[in-house]
């Protein structure tokens, strides 16, 4: 994905700084779900004076500002998901690579039949192995 970070987070209201570039060049263009200490690690590698807390700032600030989504998939597991559409997951047991799932791919029923509910979004995460 070739883009402009700078004038994409601009258009988002956030103040375009140097480590703010070098977060958004890495996360938003990855097809990957990272979490923020491999942002960190993969931002430092190239921006080695970025501290983990701007990174972990950054990522919040994006989030905030609808530039990613964060993604509890397992137990104490956080990661960010630079796609930002409707779509579903699919989680290897084994790997632990999360893939995303197309939402037309799934057919969920009856949501608005959960009367007790009020339902702003939801999302299904399939686990399971990929087969050979």
């Amino acid at each position: 994905m070739t883009f402009d970070a700078a004038k994409l987070l601009r258009s988002h209201g956030i103040q375009a700084s140097a480590h703010r570039v070098a977060v958004a060049e890495y996360v938003l263009a990855t097809g990957d779900h990272p979490s923020a200490d491999l942002v960190w690690k993969t931002v430092a590698a190239t921006f080695p004076q970025i501290s983990r807390a701007t990174v972990y700032n950054t990522l919040n600030l994006f989030v905030e500002k609808g530039l990613l989504r964060q993604l509890v998939l397992a137990e104490g597991k956080v990661v960010f998901d630079p796609n930002t559409e409707a779509h579903h997951h699919f989680v290897d047991e084994e790997s632990g690579e999360i893939t995303d799932v197309p939402w037309e791919a799934l057919d969920v029923r009856r949501v608005d039949e959960l009367t007790d509910l009020e339902v702003s979004e939801y999302q299904v995460v399939l686990r399971g192995r990929r087969r050979p």
